[in-house]
């Protein structure tokens, strides 16, 4: 069986080295469907490891409630905001034991008579700053933290002082001018990962209220469930409280209260959709390449039809005729496959570089894991094998008088 083996793939060598150019030819469709399934799981999946890594620092004991659909558009206009008074309904709620707000929106900024408008965020200079933190991930590289009483003082984000987000970058003491307001930086955040944050501003949140006039709307407010409660029974009571403070009816909620693992397996399904889209869309070339292959191996049956008449002279079985064409089409698939693969992770590896150093995104990882790399694999394979069949059994009912005296 071993010996077979063997003069089956010098016979299918063989041939690939003779008809090298049609040979790559006919792997490229191949190459082309396995290196973008391979690239877009693997980013798909390193996203998706990465989002879920960075939820469980929050923990499972915490609530988010914020407008409905705020993530759309954070700094839109919203009807009916939240207010400090859903704060303190939410602080009276059995089984809430901390609660923190924020008032986010967009700035005008101004640094040596450049503009830009970029998010600006109201922090809390009281016990409500270390729940934000803690969510957050909120960490200072330079300087120090706003206390209270910083009424003209900024934080800025990591970009500000890394990536020339104007003409220079901004330092520990410069000023800025928010809304034509004079702030002098006292801190730049740590690197987030993610370029709306490392391009923002916090300052405290006695003054973006004295900024923009608005002493008493809240744009996102966080929660923690007691120790040893039930967060999912929690998030009812906080829903059925603001829904009746804000005199709404049930299924009529302008506001969301959720956990992060309900924003994780929201965001799991979106991604999972996305993702299998996409893989469709490249299931389309491998689709091609198997055309391609049984296209190659028809022609391979024209041209070694004398061939196959002497094999078949000097014994050579059906079966094992059309079992050589079948693995010299396999091996075009698994050739394929092996290059598409290395391409893929190639490509994946390129984007999260690139991602990385220059949009300042880290949270974009390849992930090519064992499994999406035999699957691939196995998948190619087993696409020239189905792609193969055909003309291997054209091949194997042949007859050797004829086949010899083809021309």
């Amino acid at each position: 069986m071993i010996r077979l083996i063997e003069d089956y793939l010098k016979i299918v060598m063989n041939g690939f080295i003779d008809r090298k150019l049609r040979s790559w030819l006919t792997m490229i469709g191949i190459f082309i469907g396995i290196a973008s399934v391979v690239s877009l799981i693997s980013l798909g999946q390193g996203l998706e490891n990465a989002i879920t890594d960075q939820f469980k620092t929050l923990g499972s004991d915490k609530l988010l409630i914020q407008p409905k659909n705020a993530f759309a558009s954070p700094v839109a206009e919203v009807t009916n905001p939240l207010t400090k008074d859903d704060v303190e309904i939410i602080k009276d709620v059995n089984g809430i034991s901390e609660v923190a707000s924020l008032y986010f929106t967009s700035a005008k900024m101004e640094f040596e008579d450049e503009v830009r408008y970029f998010l600006i965020t109201g922090l809390p200079t009281n016990e409500e700053r270390k729940l934000i933190e803690e969510i957050n991930n909120f960490n200072i590289e330079q300087g120090r933290m706003l206390k209270r009483g910083d009424n003209n003082k900024v934080i800025i984000g990591y970009n500000y002082a890394h990536k020339k987000l104007f003409k220079r970058n901004i330092n520990l003491r410069d000023n800025i001018l928010i809304n034509d307001n004079i702030f002098e930086v006292v801190g730049v955040m740590d690197k987030i990962g993610n370029p709306p944050d490392d391009s923002s501003l916090w300052i405290t949140e006695d003054s973006i209220r004295d900024l923009y006039n608005k002493p008493e709307e809240v744009s996102f407010i966080m929660a923690r469930v007691s120790k040893g409660r039930d967060p999912a029974k929690i998030e009812e009571d906080v829903t059925q409280k603001l829904r009746k403070s804000r005199g709404l009816e049930e299924g009529k909620e302008d506001f969301e209260v959720s956990t992060p693992q309900q924003f994780l397996e929201t965001l799991g399904t979106v991604l999972g959709i996305v993702q299998f889209v996409l893989v469709g869309i490249a299931g389309i070339s491998l689709l091609v390449g198997g055309l391609g292959i049984m296209n190659t191996m028809y022609t391979s049956v024209l041209e070694r039809t004398k061939e196959i008449g002497v094999m078949k002279a000097i014994g050579a079985k059906n079966k094992q005729i059309m079992e050589i064409f079948i693995v010299e089409s396999g091996f075009y698939g698994l050739v394929g496959g092996i290059i598409g693969v290395l391409i893929g992770i190639g490509i994946a590896k390129s984007v999260e570089i690139f991602a990385d150093v220059f949009l300042g995104v880290n949270f974009l990882k390849a992930d090519a894991s064992w499994w999406l790399i035999i699957g691939a694999l196995l998948f190619s394979t087993i696409i020239g094998i189905i792609s193969g069949v055909a003309p291997a059994y054209r091949a194997s009912k042949l007859k050797p008088v004829d086949a010899l005296r083809y021309e």
